[in-house]
């Protein structure tokens, strides 16, 4: 009871050299809440942002790469490029990879409806196939079939946005099920409940053989449509018309895939939970068998535009953070030294009566710690105060400096390149995440924080009794006194 009480009266008595290791010992502890408060408010933003976004993945073909395949394999010097496919089984084993957050897949094959007249019928058909280049093609057994329309798995992303909205009925749900347009179903007098019978036809591009498919869907509602009614086509005819586009799930329109069969599109949209992880990511889809034509890449741009400032920010404060503990421990270290120095002859009168070197260190650790709890109290009053304006400012740096890096990204991407992006047909599969850069970030401090903070008050004044703990065992009190005398 005597060492507490002495200690405590040794803070008043030395009222200005604690009152300076105090301002020490403040500053330290305002600064770790403000910085423990970002990073704290920062992590649960990112765990936050990421659970809702996340980096998408694209299969992009190197045209280059491309035509020198179809270089090499021409025989009477026609250059014949096709765009290269990734089959469904690849894409299935794709999305089992444990660095993605979640994998979209959508499928699509030309068709034509039984008994049906399709919108633009007077523009005729299209084949489906996509060769580009030199001319000529490949020669089949019989004429290909020509479609009318096409059927889509699983794209629905446009009545998201608004460019098409539900008419009648409802989405499709079951295998089986369709939505078909507003102008095909008034063209034809459909209705919901009507059943219609698709035809359509998949090829062996190197054997020349065709093998006919067939669908049986239910109409179960229609829909109104704002696209533009071509897309991006550079062919007009009733198989690129978009009012003529039926959708169905995914499942329906891959009961009649057949691995190494064209005619037939599957595509997947795969999200990563970090663009970090984009390498690993590669290599498990080259060891899948993913063609070396095809480059993998990701929007790592548009990632770190919502993501980078809140990490960019939570580095900053734990940075600063820690520069604020390593100088702020060097002198209190210091200015513990000089005080034990300054205070020999007290030391030496109190192990001249007898008092152990343990109890006259628990007692200048007891007055540390009583400066340090009232500079505890004091520190997360002012840093609370202090957080919010100091975060605000830092996030319009982080913010600042994420436009500008995502500015010259998309600038030098913008500089040519005959990357072609894979996706399902009828048009690009766009990724919609629900979430939106971050603009504002509120600040609070939570019983997790306040015994952070308390931690590292507690360290602070452990680390001064240490140091004064190593002076005192440097001192025989004989040799104080006679110094002193």
């Amino acid at each position: 009871m005597y060492i507490l009480h002495n200690a405590l009266a040794n803070v008043w008595r030395h009222k200005g050299r604690n009152a300076l290791l105090g301002a020490i010992i403040l500053v330290v502890i305002a600064a770790s809440v403000i910085a423990l408060m970002i990073s704290s408010t920062a992590t649960s933003i990112i765990d936050d942002y990421k659970e809702r976004f996340s980096a998408e993945v694209t299969f992009v073909p190197d045209m280059e790469k491309v035509r020198e395949e179809a270089m090499a394999g021409s025989t009477d010097g026609m250059v014949r490029m096709t765009m290269p496919t990734i089959d469904a089984d690849q894409y299935l084993a794709f999305g089992e990879s444990e660095h993605l957050a979640d994998a979209d897949f959508t499928a699509a094959t030309g068709v034509v409806p039984e008994d049906l007249t399709p919108v633009a019928a007077d523009l005729g058909g299209g084949s489906g196939m996509m060769t580009m280049g030199g001319g000529g093609g490949s020669t089949f057994e019989s004429e290909p079939m020509s479609f009318t329309a096409s059927l889509q798995g699983d794209k629905f992303t446009e009545f998201d946005d608004g460019s098409r909205a539900l008419a009648d009925g409802e989405l499709p749900d079951a295998d089986g099920e369709a939505l078909v347009s507003t102008e095909l179903a008034e063209l034809n007098d459909l209705a919901v409940g009507d059943t219609i019978h698709l035809d359509g036809e998949l090829r062996n591009v190197d054997e020349g053989s065709l093998e006919p498919i067939e669908y049986e869907v239910t109409v179960v509602g229609t829909y109104d449509d704002l696209t533009d009614e071509y897309g991006t086509s550079p062919q007009q005819n009733a198989f690129t018309n978009r009012r003529n586009e039926i959708l169905t799930t995914y499942d329906t329109v891959l009961e009649n895939y057949v691995s190494g069969m064209q005619g037939m599109q599957v595509a997947a949209t795969f999200y990563l939970q970090d663009p970090d992880l984009l390498e690993a990511f590669t290599q498990e889809v080259r060891a899948e068998g993913l063609p070396d034509v095809f480059d993998v890449t990701t929007d790592s741009a548009t990632y770190n535009a919502i993501v980078g400032p809140v990490e960019g920010l939570k580095s900053v404060s734990v940075t600063f953070m820690i520069v604020v503990l390593v100088f702020g421990g060097v002198i209190i270290a210091l200015l513990s030294s000089i005080a034990i120095r300054e205070r020999k002859y007290e030391i030496g009168v109190l192990r001249a009566m007898g008092m152990k070197k343990s109890a006259v260190g628990v007692g200048l650790w007891s007055e540390i710690l009583a400066v340090t709890a009232a500079c505890l109290l004091l520190g997360l009053g002012v840093g609370s105060l202090v957080a919010q304006p100091v975060t605000d400012m830092l996030l319009a740096d982080q913010i600042q400096a994420a436009e500008e890096a995502t500015a010259a990204a998309e600038e030098q991407g913008s500089g040519g390149g005959m990357g072609m992006r894979m996706g399902p047909m009828g048009g690009a599969n766009q990724a919609d995440p629900d979430a939106e850069p971050l603009s504002a970030l509120a600040v609070a401090l939570t019983p997790g924080t306040v015994g952070q903070i308390g931690g590292v008050a507690l360290g602070l004044a452990t680390l001064a009794g240490l140091v004064s703990l190593g002076r005192i065992t440097r001192y025989e009190p004989i040799k104080i006194l006679s110094e002193r005398n």
